[in-house]
């Protein structure tokens, strides 16, 4: 049986200020916008090439057994890019506060590029949750048939 990961739930105070920084600012792509009678919307957004998408919503009880989700309480959330610089040059282009490009070295995080996989850059969605953009040289296509 095939599991894939398809849906993440991003918590966030402002849902139309959330829709505004995600399809607007980093470009996801807004599958669609439901609103379920009073008070429930939700919001599904895609990254650019992505199979996974996230979700932002208000109004919706948590499922069976959780508990709701504080914004800015999803941390390391992670996209991978085949060109860093260049996703670094469009999310400034589109007003996303993100940190310059670092590279895990023996000491902690260094400036600049590291070797293939380790350059990443960050930052944050209006409620504090953070993102990481890893450039991944390899495109998920292929790096699927390696596995």
């Amino acid at each position: 049986m095939e599991w894939t990961l398809e849906v993440i739930l991003i918590p966030v105070t402002d849902v139309d200020r959330a829709r505004t920084f995600y399809a607007d600012q980093c470009g996801f792509t807004v599958d669609h916008d439901t609103r379920i009678g009073k008070g429930v919307r939700i919001i599904q957004l895609t990254p650019p090439g992505s199979p996974c998408s996230i979700v932002i919503g208000s109004g919706m009880p948590p499922a069976p057994g959780q508990t709701t989700m504080t914004p800015g309480a999803i941390q390391g959330l992670q996209l991978c890019v085949p060109d860093i610089a260049s996703a670094h040059d469009e999310l400034l282009a589109r007003g996303v506060g993100v940190s310059a490009v670092q590279h895990v070295s023996p000491t902690g995080w260094a400036p600049g590029k590291g070797d293939p996989w380790n350059s990443f850059m960050f930052f944050q969605d209006p409620d504090g949750n953070g993102w990481v953009v890893q450039e991944a040289p390899t495109p998920l296509a292929e790096r699927r048939h390696l596995v």
